[in-house]
């Protein structure tokens, strides 16, 4: 279906902006992947030591992509504003646009429309996306580390399956049998136990891991009359799963939703942790903001100042020191922020602000161009 006319842009804005959605894609995905990349290796242990499979690996970690695309989103965009309109002035296109007629805001068009889009497509990951992957991230992993704990066996080790339960085994074979296997089961304050077997298998009955123990006895000290009480048996089970449940897993803020975090459980959220969360929940709804503040301070970089017969470096320079400077201090005050509510609004100042300034710079002497034209055009009384 075609677009009518008064809904498309002119050919110079497609222009651009397919450059530079072409180039947000490429690059946002590019850094999104190699930081998976680097992210994912502290999970290979997982792979390695408990046997599970490559597909269980890639989803959990792939529900780490959105919030990595969520963090870096803002720093692309003002990468690839900078990168595509450094390449039309070198080439000279945005000369002949100029020579043409056009104005500062058409040449910006296509860039804040690209930062536009790459705002709401942010707004959507932090305010969404994201608190939703991280839970079942959160979710998937507890149960991996928890209920799949028996895979971490190995020969010579004491493993702890959990907080309160140990295993030891001497050997095992290809088949997946244990000899020598020892046992130290604390999950019952008041009844702790020693188990030994000469040999037993690990078992999985309704996703929780159990090991069936062969020719071996239950040691246990009676604490009334400090007698130890043996039990010998020729087979036995015990549950390797940890007796904790995911309903008692503690939530991080990225986890809760915006209304969560404004308004917080307080039998579930410490009152020393409430600030955390309100600026958890400021820095989701102004880290969009950031997108086009960043955008039009590479616009300012490239298309005001003079023209440069062999490139000026000192503007893509200072954007670039513009951008590190926002960010450094907008972790300077997100961290006082948590500690003095007092601070939030700096957040939203800090986010905001240097957009303001940026697109003040941009256009206000077009605007005040086009103002004096107006006012210093002469009457129908003054032309006869």
């Amino acid at each position: 279906m075609r677009l009518p006319d008064s809904l498309r842009l002119p050919m110079f804005d497609r222009y651009i902006l397919r450059q530079l959605l072409i180039a947000l894609l490429a690059t946002t995905g590019g850094l999104a992947a190699l930081i998976w990349l680097t992210q994912s290796l502290r999970f290979v242990s997982l792979v390695v030591d408990r046997g599970l499979s490559l597909k269980v690996f890639l989803q959990l970690t792939g529900l780490l992509i959105p919030s990595f695309v969520a963090v870096i989103l803002p720093i692309t965009a003002f990468v690839v504003t900078q990168f595509i309109y450094q390449r039309l002035a070198g080439d000279r296109e945005i000369i002949v646009m100029r020579a043409a007629g056009v104005s500062t805001f058409y040449l910006a068009r296509p860039g804040i429309i690209c930062a536009f889009l790459a705002t709401l497509a942010c707004l959507l990951l932090n305010l969404w996306i994201v608190p939703h992957s991280y839970h079942s991230f959160r979710r998937f992993e507890y149960k991996i580390r928890n209920k799949m704990a028996a895979f971490m066996l190995q020969e010579g080790v004491f493993t702890n399956v959990s907080d309160n339960l140990t295993v030891y085994i001497r050997s095992k074979d290809h088949n997946g049998d244990l000899k020598g296997i020892l046992v130290e089961d604390d999950r019952q304050p008041t009844n702790k136990a020693t188990v030994l077997a000469e040999h037993g298998n690990i078992v999985i009955i309704n996703d929780k891991p159990q090991v069936v123990l062969f020719n071996g006895s239950r040691e246990v000290i009676d604490k009334k009359t400090g007698r130890l009480n043996v039990l010998n048996f020729q087979r036995n089970t015990i549950d390797l799963s940890s007796n904790k449940t995911d309903s008692g897993r503690s939530r991080d803020a990225t986890e809760m939703s915006l209304y969560e975090l404004l308004h917080p459980n307080s039998e579930e959220v410490f009152n020393r942790d409430y600030g955390k969360l309100a600026v958890e929940a400021h820095r989701r709804l102004t880290s969009p903001l950031t997108v086009l503040s960043f955008a039009f301070i590479a616009l300012v970089s490239i298309l005001k100042g003079g023209f440069a017969r062999y490139g000026n470096i000192l503007r893509p320079l200072g954007a670039i020191f513009t951008v590190i400077g926002c960010m450094a201090l907008s972790l300077i005050v997100q961290n006082l922020a948590s500690r003095n509510t007092i601070l939030i609004p700096l957040i939203w100042l800090i986010a905001i602000m240097p957009g303001v300034i940026s697109s003040f710079i941009l256009f206000a002497s077009e605007y005040k161009n086009t103002f004096l034209s107006k006012t210093e055009s002469p009457t129908q009384e003054q032309k006869i």
